[in-house]
C-alpha cells in the first residue's frame, strides 16, 4: 500500500463560535458579529468537519506549508475578533501647537497640526469604532486588518516631513495593541 503525503491542520471552534464554509469563503459567527473571508489556494483544500475547519494539502511542498499556516492564522484571528475583538490605543503628542482630533461620521479630522490652518483628514477603514478621549484615541473592531489599517492611517496622517523629527516629535503614535504595549 502506498501512503500519500498529507499535510493537515485543524482549527477548532471554541464554545459560542460557529465556523462554516460558503464556497471559497470561510464564515465565522460569534457573540460580537460575523466575519467572512475568501481563502483560496490551488493545491490547498478547506473543509468543514464536526463544526471545525480542516485545512488539507496533498503532496505538500514548502509553499503549501506556508499557506496552510497563513490560512489557520487568519481563521484564528477571525475567531478572536468575533469573541473578544481587537483594541488599539494611540496617543496624541504635541509640544509646539495643541492638536485637536475629532471623529465626524467615518472620517478622522486632525486640526492645528504644527500650526497648519487646513485640517488633515483620513477615512476610518471598514467598520471600526474610534473614540477620542483627551489625548488618547481608541480604535476597536472585530476585524484585525481594519483596526490595524485605521490606526496606521492615523499615524501616517501626522507623519512629519521636511522638519527634523528629533525636534518636532508632534503626532499620533501607537502605544498599545490589545494587551501588548508597543
Amino acid at each position: 500500500m502506498v501512503q500519500i503525503p498529507l499535510l493537515k491542520e485543524v482549527v477548532e471552534a471554541p464554545e459560542g463560535v460557529t465556523l462554516a464554509l460558503e464556497g471559497e469563503y470561510v464564515v465565522v459567527r460569534g457573540p460580537n458579529g460575523e466575519l467572512k473571508r475568501r481563502l483560496y489556494y490551488p493545491s490547498v483544500k478547506i473543509t468543514p468537519e464536526d463544526g471545525n475547519i480542516v485545512i488539507i494539502s496533498l503532496f505538500p511542498r514548502k509553499r503549501q506549508l506556508a499557506i496552510i499556516g497563513t490560512f489557520a492564522s487568519h481563521i484564528k484571528n477571525m475567531i478572536k475578533g468575533v469573541t473578544e475583538g481587537f483594541t488599539y490605543k494611540l496617543k496624541v503628542v504635541y509640544s509646539h501647537f495643541p492638536i485637536t482630533v475629532k471623529v465626524k461620521g467615518n472620517e478622522m479630522i486632525v486640526e492645528n497640526f504644527l500650526g497648519e490652518r487646513v485640517p488633515r483628514k483620513t477615512k476610518i477603514f471598514g467598520i471600526c469604532k474610534v473614540k477620542v478621549m483627551g489625548q488618547e484615541i481608541t480604535v476597536e473592531g472585530i476585524n484585525k486588518e481594519e483596526v490595524g489599517q485605521t490606526a496606521a492611517r492615523l499615524e501616517q496622517l501626522t507623519k512629519i516631513k521636511g522638519k527634523d523629527r528629533r525636534v518636532f516629535q508632534d503626532g499620533i503614535y501607537l502605544i498599545k495593541k490589545d494587551s501588548m504595549k508597543v
